[in-house]
């Protein structure tokens, strides 16, 4: 095949926009190995470090995002787009992709909107309930939108929306460990409900606050907690919580399906990718919508989790008084825990990385044996 077999990824910023890229680009390359993938993101964000770890090449962009808490901050912004999309252009030059997928977040936007402007085919994947700015944007032009839920004609055309659920890193899709072995991991003892409190990548503070000040009633209960507190709340920690061996407390747990495997519950924000890898291991959960995110997109993924009995949604002001307290009640309760298990593996929308890559190579003609 005589195909040029070039393709860009863009987007990032968090690791619900970088893991389902990592994820697709794998897939890509287990149809057709000889796929070069190249990798676009935002200079010194979380990609730059993530997507090489994965074994792909990225280019950083000098590009930031719109600063909705501090508007005088924006006045720069016009002139970081603009030498984005000269950095774009000598990307594409050196490159030359045959098609671009974008996974959302702001850097996404210069490479997507160059790629259409040049005629060379984009698909784009979002993820949450509630679209983003700039995969609306996107969406008109696109090749194809594929979307993690039914319900999304009111952002993108109807007529180029593809349903494909959240593409999960493989190890959580299918994971090999048992749990036995997971608790072993983390140190922690079998016949012992335990907790997995996602404090997320980069630190949820409401739930990082309630779940420090109700730690000794958790462990009087006798339950373990596995601990992702992320970076930004690591002056939460003092030595009686790190050294309390029924809590194995870390800013960032690099083998998640360990940590899931290891769950009789899970305490989450409720970004789109975190509840996907829930539901694909049909995982009982309690979750705090992240309130300031992009069109309170969390809030909507989080009744929609409620509405099917797979979650409990507790909002962000009201965790410090409430998360414990449902924590303690809702791991007694072994019928209810069953129940929201089984709803959240109903949710799950299984090998979406490989219809995804399927739906882009059939798009632009790059077939395989």
């Amino acid at each position: 095949m005589s195909m040029n077999k070039k393709i860009i990824i863009a987007g990032g910023g968090t690791g619900g926009h970088i893991f389902p890229a990592v994820a697709v680009a794998k897939a890509l390359q287990r149809i057709d190995p000889a796929i070069d993938i190249l990798f676009v993101g935002a200079a010194g964000k979380m990609e730059m470090e993530k997507v090489p770890e994965a074994g792909f090449n990225i280019k950083g962009l000098d590009i930031a995002g719109f600063n909705r808490s501090k508007l005088w901050k924006n006045w720069s912004l016009p002139f970081k787009l603009i030498r984005s999309f000269i950095q774009v252009s000598r990307i594409f030059k050196d490159f030359n992709p045959a098609a671009v997928f974008g996974v959302g977040g702001y850097s996404s936007f210069p490479v997507l909107k160059y790629a259409q402007k040049k005629g060379i085919p984009t698909f784009i994947h979002e993820s949450n309930s509630f679209a983003g700015k700039s995969n609306i944007m996107l969406g008109k032009n696109a090749t194809m939108v594929m979307v993690a839920t039914d319900g999304m004609d009111k952002f993108f055309p109807k007529n180029n929306i593809v349903v494909t659920g959240n593409p999960v890193r493989a190890e959580i899709s299918n994971p090999v460990v048992r749990k036995e072995e997971a608790l072993e991991f983390f140190g922690m003892k079998e016949g012992k409900r335990t907790i997995l409190v996602i404090g997320g990548s980069m630190g949820a503070r409401s739930i990082n606050q309630s779940i420090a000040n109700g730690l000794d009633r958790l462990v009087e209960a006798e339950l373990q907690v596995i601990w992702q507190t992320g970076k930004a709340s690591e002056d939460l920690l003092n030595e009686k919580l790190k050294t309390n061996k029924s809590v194995c407390i870390t800013s960032f747990i690099s083998k998640m399906h360990y940590a899931y495997m290891a769950a009789d519950l899970v305490v989450s924000r409720s970004g789109a990718i975190a509840l996907a890898e829930i539901c694909a291991m049909g995982k009982p959960s309690i979750l705090v919508p992240y309130p300031f995110a992009a069109e309170d997109h969390q809030t909507v993924n989080a009744s929609n989790m409620a509405n099917h009995r797979a979650s409990i949604a507790i909002k962000d002001a009201n965790a410090a008084g409430s998360l414990v307290d449902e924590v303690l009640t809702l791991v007694k309760d072994d019928e209810k825990l069953k129940q929201f298990g089984a709803a959240a593996k109903s949710l799950y929308y299984n090998d979406a990385d490989m219809n995804i890559a399927n739906l882009i190579l059939d798009s632009i003609k790059i077939t395989h044996d």
